[in-house]
């Protein structure tokens, strides 16, 4: 499965960037961020601004089984960077 990664970098409630990147099988910024969104808010970052200026479109690349697993199931994937939970 050919996947579409997004580099997104969001300033947390504490003031720290968090770096990550959003994964997805359907190359589409406005759903990127919603996932981005999401995932924000499942880990109580619920707040933290994320538009297209935060979440761009990176380059598109073949997936472990693992990711693939979990875009099909979630729709998307979260690859943690730097300052994520």
């Amino acid at each position: 499965m050919e996947i579409h990664v997004y580099d997104t970098y969001v300033r947390a409630k504490d003031g720290h960037i968090m770096h990550f990147d959003v994964f997805t099988s359907v190359k589409d910024e406005k759903k990127a961020v919603e996932y981005a969104k999401q995932w924000l808010a499942s880990i109580g970052e619920e707040d933290a601004v994320v538009t297209n200026k935060e979440c761009r479109f990176c380059h598109s690349q073949s997936a472990p089984d693992d990711v693939v697993e979990a875009i099909n199931k979630d729709g998307y994937f979260i690859y943690k960077m730097e300052g994520c939970k």
